[in-house]
């Protein structure tokens, strides 16, 4: 029998059968679903309420006054701020609210605060109040702010950007070289008076051609003198002193409107803390800066204005109502320091201020204990009275780190630490030194 072929052994494999055809009508189509029943006014319903966005500030923490304040961040805002009724806490908050609740961005915010201590605890509780930080933002001096704005266009005024700037010591030291140079006698003309003239001059926008011109009296010619040729020589080193930066800060915004253009686009949001210490240029500056949008804040208290002897202008505060037409203001008079009968007292007396807004310091503290004066035969009765009660005090269990002693001048001091070394009260001197310690008191003693 002849055997297949290898491609030939499934040949005769047979094929399964073709299925039969299946009638049309074997398949039944599955039911459609009833349609779901809906009422036909359930389209007119209002959409649920979305749950309310919790602020960033804690708005409701703050006093009415404070609240009004902080909520109010369009337009010019003038916020008289009586002593510790909690400006800075209002400053802050309002930033913070901006930033957090309004979404303005940080570079948008300018804070000019009068210190640099001042300027270090405003960032420090923005930080602590804004989790998304503050980068950008300016919270600064008047002079930290002109000295960035100068690095970076002082060569449109004929500097460079590397510009030395020359703190009072060294600016003193320039005075004295240039007095000596033009032969004026130091005893005749103090320096310091000399120095004070030049400084109220450069913060009135005054050269020293329009000084020397104006000069009516002998010490006013000296001083114009120095001032030629100390601008001279400031120019010529390429720098500039404290005064020097707030005059040619204006001086360049002034003369080139497209660098004023820039610093008003870029900062919408501007405040101006301790607006009574402000002078006639830093005054100026901030009215230049917030010209196009108007959103400038000022805080500040008249009955604090202790600066007029070194240029400070108490009407930049008191006028800011007529500068600004449609400006709103918000009184802070709740006080957060001290009791009812000091607040009277205080009340009592700044009442009889000339140049002052009409305000009046409360507390909700109750009036605590009543002031008490007492009438010394002398200065040594009075040392000798203030360390008795000091010792009552503490032999009562006062710690003496809970008692200050206030003074007006440091040379009322010797008296007074006289008798509390006598009466064995220790203490400390707070930002001076103590009598016994200064350099020449020990040269006498050794």
């Amino acid at each position: 029998m002849t055997q297949p072929l290898p491609w030939e052994k499934n040949a005769a494999v047979p094929m399964p059968p073709a299925p039969e055809p299946v009638p049309l009508d074997a398949y039944t189509a599955p039911a459609a679903p009833e349609p779901e029943l809906v009422p036909l006014d359930i389209y007119d319903a209002p959409a649920p309420a979305p749950k309310p966005v919790k602020p960033l500030v804690d708005i409701d923490s703050l006093n009415p006054a404070q609240r009004e304040a902080v909520l109010t961040t369009e337009g010019p805002l003038l916020v008289l701020a009586g002593a510790g009724s909690g400006k800075t806490r209002v400053l802050t908050f309002r930033i913070a609210h901006m930033l957090g609740d309004l979404g303005v961005k940080p570079w948008q915010v300018l804070a000019i605060t009068f210190t640099n201590k001042a300027a270090a605890e405003m960032r420090e509780r923005l930080t602590a109040l804004i989790p998304s930080g503050t980068r950008g933002m300016w919270v600064c001096t008047f002079h930290a702010m002109c000295v960035r704005m100068l690095r970076e266009d002082a060569d449109l005024l004929g500097y460079t950007g590397q510009f030395t700037i020359y703190d009072d010591d060294d600016s003193k030291r320039m005075v004295r070289d240039i007095m000596q140079a033009l032969g004026i006698e130091q005893k005749q003309f103090p320096i310091n008076m000399i120095r004070s003239k030049i400084s109220s001059a450069k913060n009135a926008m005054i050269g020293p051609e329009d000084m020397l011109k104006s000069a009516d009296s002998p010490n006013d010619k000296k001083a114009a003198q120095v001032y030629l040729e100390l601008e001279r020589r400031l120019r010529a080193a390429n720098a500039m002193d404290f005064d020097d930066l707030l005059v040619r800060t204006l001086e360049l915004l002034r003369t080139r409107p497209e660098v004023l253009d820039k610093y008003q686009e870029r900062f919408r949001y501007i405040s101006v803390d301790e607006y009574q210490d402000t002078n006639h240029v830093q005054y100026e500056i901030a009215n230049l800066l917030a010209a196009k949008y108007q959103n400038l804040m000022v805080v500040g208290d008249d009955d604090q204005s202790i600066y007029s002897w070194r240029g400070a202008d108490i009407t930049n505060i008191l006028d800011f109502e007529q500068d600004f037409k449609n400006c709103k203001t918000v009184k802070l008079e709740q006080n957060y320091r001290s009791t009812g009968h000091i607040l009277n007292a205080a009340n009592a007396v700044v009442r009889h201020n000339s140049q002052r807004k009409d305000k009046r310091l409360f507390t909700a503290e109750g009036d605590g204990e009543k002031i008490q004066a007492f009438q010394a035969s002398d200065e040594r009765d009075e040392g000798r009275w203030i360390a008795g009660e000091i010792e009552k005090l503490h032999a009562k269990g006062t710690s003496y780190d809970d008692i200050a002693v206030f003074y007006r001048t440091n040379a009322q001091s010797r008296i007074l630490e006289d008798m509390f070394l006598r009466a064995g009260v220790p203490y400390k001197i707070v930002g001076g030194t103590r009598f016994f310690d200064r350099a020449e008191i020990r040269d006498v003693m050794a």
